[in-house]
């Protein structure tokens, strides 16, 4: 069972422009919660997720950016850390989720 529950932020920027920020761990617990989410994103979304605050991703997290990732129609990740970003590049996942590498840990 995680530690630190998930809580997702979720901002509508503009038209077809969504934010979403994640606190607290992603994992097999968690997971589902962004996946709910993934549910009510339409294909013309273009979705940043801001992952400054999350703790731990496992491979259920990782499953769960996926689905987020086939619901919208361009995904980027801000907030990676170094661990998280260990496992997109070993996955091969870092070539298909797009990562921002202007780390928001430096700018809140």
């Amino acid at each position: 069972m995680s530690d630190q529950l998930l809580t997702i932020e979720a901002t509508r920027l503009d038209a077809g422009h969504v934010r979403l920020r994640l606190t607290g761990d992603l994992d097999y617990d968690t997971a589902p919660e962004l996946t709910a989410v993934a549910a009510d994103l339409r294909g013309d979304d273009e979705v940043l997720i801001d992952l400054t605050g999350v703790s731990i991703c496992d491979s259920s997290g990782l499953s769960a950016l996926l689905v987020v990732q086939r619901s919208a129609r361009v995904i980027h990740l801000t907030g990676v850390s170094p661990q998280l970003q260990r496992m997109l590049d070993r996955t091969g996942l870092a070539e298909l989720l797009a990562v921002d590498h202007d780390d928001l840990r430096a700018t809140g």
